[in-house]
């Protein structure tokens, strides 16, 4: 496909695009990512947790928590208790998974600064492919660590 003939489109329309095929917002996916990532071990997170954890207010958290209790995502119980669903616990950690991924290619990459920002504004808008091909990269360079030596080297001799 040559140049001309491609679909170009801003970040926002491809956004547009995949919430055709999408139930959950970004803010969602935060919120089922938190509470997996809190609930492991316990089997359940709180209300209040999830609010500190993604900085907001407690009575916004919950609005968030009762929408995806009616989504089917979780068990919104009383005194604040959530506790994922089976389908919730896929899908959050199909969104840690992703999430680490995300981070572990951009530490690979020397990001240092703002990582969790990056990681982010990245995993709410890749598509699946090419978080695979990410997925599979991070590993070779975890299992090939001269690649990544050799790859800092380069970085440093073109500053």
């Amino acid at each position: 496909m040559s140049h001309t003939e491609k679909e170009f489109r801003t970040v926002r329309g491809y956004e547009l695009l995949r919430q055709e095929d999408k139930v959950l917002t970004p803010s969602m996916e935060d919120y089922l990512e938190m509470a997996c990532r809190l609930s492991r071990g316990k089997g359940y997170s709180r209300v209040g947790d999830l609010a500190a954890a993604l900085n907001v207010q407690p009575p916004s958290a919950s609005r968030m928590v009762q929408k995806l209790s009616g989504m089917g995502y979780v068990n919104y119980r009383k005194y604040g208790v959530v506790e994922l669903t089976s389908r919730g616990q896929e899908l959050g950690d199909y969104l840690l998974k992703r999430h680490d991924t995300i981070e572990q290619f951009l530490s690979i990459i020397g990001v240092t600064e703002g990582i969790l920002e990056e990681t982010e504004k990245i995993e709410h808008n890749i598509s699946e492919g090419t978080l695979e091909r990410i997925r599979v990269l991070v590993a070779f360079m975890q299992e090939h660590r001269q690649w990544i030596d050799a790859f800092n080297d380069y970085q440093k001799k073109l500053r």
